[in-house]
């Protein structure tokens, strides 16, 4: 970043705390194994073609798996599903061996696990790219399962649902 002063790190942390995401869990199966992690990075990149785009920490477990899979789902979490959110991160690894355990998925032709309610695009690996701690990862959306209720959201450190306006 030669010539650019960039903003101070806790002044970035505080913005983007104010910003609402969705709540994903990003899937893979293959070669390197199933995992599952909660990512709060996605977004749509194109329609022509289908894309989207992920960034998982490089040095994860997730992302090194994604890449030796070669695909990947985003499961975009119902607003009823906060729990899922926490143990995909994490929260319960000390007592889940395996954090699919009881989890529904749905039976498809994918190799990804789909997780059961969400909204979720089955993607098979375009490109990545590392830019500072993460991976970009873009994939070709190949499949979309709908899910059936709004999405769950997070902002400020705490999970949200989505409410229309009157």
């Amino acid at each position: 970043m030669s010539g650019i002063t960039a903003v101070e790190r806790d002044r970035f942390i505080g913005a983007m705390r104010q910003v609402a995401s969705s709540v994903t869990v990003v899937t893979t199966d293959g070669a390197a194994g199933r995992h599952g992690a909660t990512v709060s990075a996605f977004n749509s990149l194109s329609a022509d073609p289908p894309s989207v785009l992920i960034c998982l920490r490089a040095d994860s477990r997730i992302a090194r798996a994604v890449v030796e899979n070669g695909s990947y789902c985003v499961n975009v979490l119902p607003e009823t599903c906060a729990d899922m959110a926490g143990r995909f991160a994490g929260a319960q690894d000390a007592e889940l061996r395996d954090r699919f355990d009881g989890i529904d998925l749905l039976t498809t032709e994918t190799i990804c696990p789909v997780l059961a309610g969400s909204t979720a695009f089955h993607c098979a690996l375009g490109a990545s790219f590392e830019q500072g701690s993460h991976l970009i990862l873009i994939g070709h959306v190949t499949d979309i399962f709908e899910g059936d209720t709004a999405p769950l959201t997070y902002m400020d450190g705490r999970f949200h649902r989505v409410l229309p306006h009157a």
